[in-house]
């Protein structure tokens, strides 16, 4: 079968062509109709992500969409290894696959799956969201935290914040209120911090950070300065600033009622993950949930792995 192929730790896969899987027991064929790229399915498959534990060369490509034997239309997660999802076939659990809603598209679900279930499942499962709850997005202008902003507003929110580093993109976005940050400039943390106050002051009772470092930092500062009882519950989900580290002081948490919270690959069950991938599915199928999306071939796989990843970057396989 004709599939993109990782050669080794580091390598971008190129095409080439692997024996097609064969089914056993509790695992099943599935005929690959489109895969997303993700940060994550992109990392995981060249060994550079914490998930990465199989041996080279791989079948890239973490998820997708498909049919199985019977036709029915899936999403599935985590493929077995060597096969991932951008190829003609691949090899699934059956229990990590989700049937597709008749009023979505394989494009738009293999686009949405990935970001749009690692907000639904930070949002409801690390942060217990509430209906008329308040939640704060920073880094709300990428493709996760856009579609954060439109799942806290289809569950209920009472307000949603954004903060992140474009100004205009984030004027574009459908939301309570919109702060603009620059960490380059002169006292730029300070200056975010003090545009936060008066904002945070009202109450916030779940903060989604995609980015990390000196702008999660800024957000925790100012946090502990309010002097609340609320709980804020401040859940880690990406690294998209480049910063890895902080210098995070325990006063911080000491006199403060944040609470802090990692949400990830090995933070949330998988089978709340695949609750969280049928949530988003359903609220696409309404038309709550929107993505943009960029459309490749197999055959176009270098182009469609360097391009941005928003749009959406989905590989078409049949």
């Amino acid at each position: 079968m004709k599939a993109a192929i990782v050669k080794e730790k580091g390598a971008v896969p190129v095409i080439g062509h692997m024996d097609s899987p064969v089914a056993t027991d509790g695992l099943v064929v599935i005929n690959v109709s489109a895969a997303g790229l993700s940060r994550v399915s992109k990392f995981r498959s060249m060994g550079m992500h914490y998930l990465s534990e199989f041996n080279f060369p791989i079948v890239a490509g973490m998820d997708g969409v498909g049919t199985m034997e019977d036709g029915s239309r899936v999403y599935f997660a985590l493929s077995a290894a060597p096969y991932g999802s951008l190829a003609e076939h691949t090899l699934v659990n059956r229990k990590l696959t989700v049937r597709l809603p008749d009023d979505l598209d394989d494009v738009t679900a293999a686009a949405i799956a990935n970001p749009g279930m690692s907000s639904w499942a930070a949002l409801v499962y690390r942060a217990g969201f509430k209906s008329g709850q308040t939640v704060l997005i920073n880094g709300a202008t990428g493709v996760s935290g856009s579609l954060a902003v439109q799942i806290a507003k289809g569950l209920g929110a009472k307000k949603v914040i954004v903060t992140g580093r474009n100004e205009s993109k984030l004027q574009a976005l459908e939301v309570d209120e919109a702060i603009a940050f620059d960490m380059t400039a002169d006292s730029g943390q300070k200056r975010f911090e003090d545009a936060l106050m008066p904002v945070i002051a009202e109450g916030v009772d779940v903060i989604l950070d995609y980015l990390w470092g000196d702008s999660a930092l800024a957000i925790m500062s100012a946090l502990a300065k309010t002097h609340t009882d609320r709980v804020a519950r401040f859940v880690s989900i990406g690294t998209s600033s480049g910063q890895e580290n902080i210098h995070l002081p325990s006063s911080i948490l000491r006199s403060s009622t944040i609470e802090l919270i990692g949400s990830g690959g090995d933070s949330v069950s998988k089978a709340d993950m695949l609750t969280a991938v049928r949530g988003v599915f359903e609220m696409a199928a309404e038309g709550k949930l929107t993505i943009n999306t960029a459309e490749f071939v197999l055959e176009e796989i270098e182009e469609a792995w360097n391009a941005p990843l928003s749009p959406r970057p989905v590989v078409k396989v049949k």
